[in-house]
């Protein structure tokens, strides 16, 4: 899997969580938060058909994407990479790192214990 760019996982954000998407919408999506010229938008996103990142339906007049690549394996694949190239390797630091940036919830906190008691019990 080609890695993604910030500006390329910031559309894929946006496409995971709308489904499917024109160039119009992701960039009114996109200008909410940061200052980017549509052409810019249009751009990437045809760059991002070109590396299979994205699909194109052509049927219409304006053409509408999605996502081909799956979240949760993108995820995956950022993290390991994060992981090697920043921590080492070591999942321990990566967390405690991650963790240690902010205040977890005692929701999150819960989850996270079940996570790992879920862990514990599969080497069990």
């Amino acid at each position: 899997m080609n890695k993604p760019t910030e500006a390329e996982l910031e559309i894929l954000s946006l496409l995971w969580e709308m489904k499917e998407a024109s160039v119009r919408q992701i960039h009114e999506r996109l200008s909410e938060t940061k200052e980017t010229g549509y052409t810019t938008t249009l751009k990437i996103m045809q760059i991002m058909h070109a590396k299979g990142m994205v699909t194109r339906d052509e049927n219409s007049r304006t053409h509408i994407y999605r996502a081909a690549i799956k979240q949760g394996e993108t995820q995956k694949s950022l993290l390991k990479n994060l992981m090697n190239s920043a921590f080492g390797g070591s999942a321990k630091s990566l967390v405690m790192q991650a963790l240690g940036q902010e205040e977890p919830s005692k929701e999150e906190l819960d989850e996270i214990r079940a996570f790992l008691d879920q862990l514990e019990n599969k080497k069990s």
